[in-house]
């Protein structure tokens, strides 16, 4: 049976899906780390990241059928931005590259996988976005009945996104913040598996990002900056666990400084972390553009406060503006499009650069959880500039440069 500890309480337990959370102190349980020799390379034949990795994951056995293509995300070096502000070893990890657009497939994939394994015939999530349409899609893979839980008046545009996939969509009225934790008791008593956002297993499928981050770069030294967004805190959990593992097994040297972003108008773990408190307060007002990281109470918010101070990690907020601008250079200078709430990376890196906290050395990572095309209401304000030429005059208007 898999073993789950307390990064607080330091005890273990065995895992219980219904249960993700410290029995004592109420903190998100975190599998144990696998024991056994010291490994000393990565088997890189092997196609599909969950096997490639599988030494370092919790998962007795491989389906490849549950898969949909998941991981081996492009690293994109960013040969304009990066000599622009003076960090020519800048690299975006496009996350968008995932069957469902973004980074929650790879937490999907590792759930769906203990799923099936322990005979679950239905599958659930609580999310207003990106993890329901990604356990929607899974859990149709699957087969399996899926339950899509959404906070009442959440965004038209996420429900077909999930829909489309045939799960039962239901919007719940009453605390959204109560529904996450409501939703792991009534699933105990129906036999529904709820893999919500810090679910154990998703955490560990987080996990593969950051090997393949370690891979890309040429698999020896760790990137110098890795910045992720931050909402219910375990992406950024799963992607610290995974250098934690690399530098455990002896195959990277040394170890990323994280910086983890919020937005200014929900950064509750930020407001913890400048004034140097151990626990978060739950924000009582949200005001940013930037839903899918707008988590006024994140359930793994403790958890990563204590991991960024562990290991010398920095937590940071920048605005809405700073975003979307960060999210129109990056498309118009590499080509990239991605969620504002991805952007608040780039965001975050040049603000520390402006502070000269970011030395030149050494390579930094951005990691770009979303596709810029599940946020379309960002480019309600951009400005464009369109030319009207009639057809006869073309030649003429391309040939001119204003």
């Amino acid at each position: 049976m898999d073993a789950v500890a307390c990064l607080f309480c330091s005890k273990n337990y065995p895992h219980d899906p219904f249960s993700p959370f410290c029995p004592d102190c109420g903190e998100p349980l975190l599998l144990v780390p696998l024991s056994g020799p010291c490994l000393k390379t990565i088997p890189t034949d092997r196609s599909h990241p969950l096997e490639k990795f599988s030494d370092f994951l919790p998962l007795r056995s491989f389906d490849a059928s549950l898969s949909l293509g998941e991981g081996n995300t492009p690293l994109v070096p960013l040969g304009r931005l990066g000599p622009e502000i003076g960090i020519p070893k800048l690299f975006a990890k496009n996350e968008a590259q995932n069957p469902t657009s973004s980074f929650k497939d790879r937490g999907t994939a590792v759930a769906i996988q203990k799923a099936v394994t322990l005979s679950f015939k239905k599958i659930g999530t609580v999310s207003t976005g990106n993890m329901a349409a990604s356990t929607a899609a899974y859990g149709a893979r699957a087969g399996l009945k899926t339950y899509v839980l959404l906070k009442e008046g959440t965004s038209r545009m996420s429900l077909p996104a999930a829909g489309i996939f045939g799960p039962t969509l239901i919007t719940v009225r009453g605390d959204y913040g109560r529904l996450f934790y409501r939703s792991l008791e009534i699933g105990k008593k129906l036999g529904i598996y709820f893999m919500n956002s810090i679910d154990p297993f998703r955490v560990e499928g987080y996990k593969v990002t950051g090997f393949e981050i370690f891979l890309q770069l040429g698999g020896r030294q760790a990137p110098r900056f890795v910045f992720v967004p931050v909402s219910s805190g375990g992406h950024l959990l799963g992607l610290m666990r995974a250098f934690e593992d690399l530098e455990r097994a002896g195959l990277a040297r040394g170890y990323p400084t994280f910086v983890g972003v919020q937005a200014e108008g929900c950064a509750p773990l930020v407001r913890a972390f400048g004034s140097g408190k151990l626990k978060y307060e739950r924000l009582s007002e949200v005001r940013t553009i930037a839903h899918a990281i707008s988590n006024p109470a994140p359930p793994a918010g403790n958890a990563v406060l204590k991991l960024i101070r562990d290991h010398a990690g920095i937590l940071m907020s920048v605005s809405d503006d700073e975003m979307v601008a960060a999210q129109r250079a990056l498309a118009a200078a590499e080509g990239l499009f991605c969620q504002p709430e991805s952007a608040v990376t780039l965001a975050g890196l040049l603000k520390l650069r402006e502070k000269r906290i970011l030395p030149a050395d050494g390579s930094s990572v951005l990691v770009l959880t979303g596709s810029g095309l599940k946020a379309p209401y960002a480019l309600d304000s951009l400005p464009l500039k369109v030319r009207e030429l009639d057809l006869d005059d073309l030649e003429q208007g391309l040939d001119d440069p204003a």
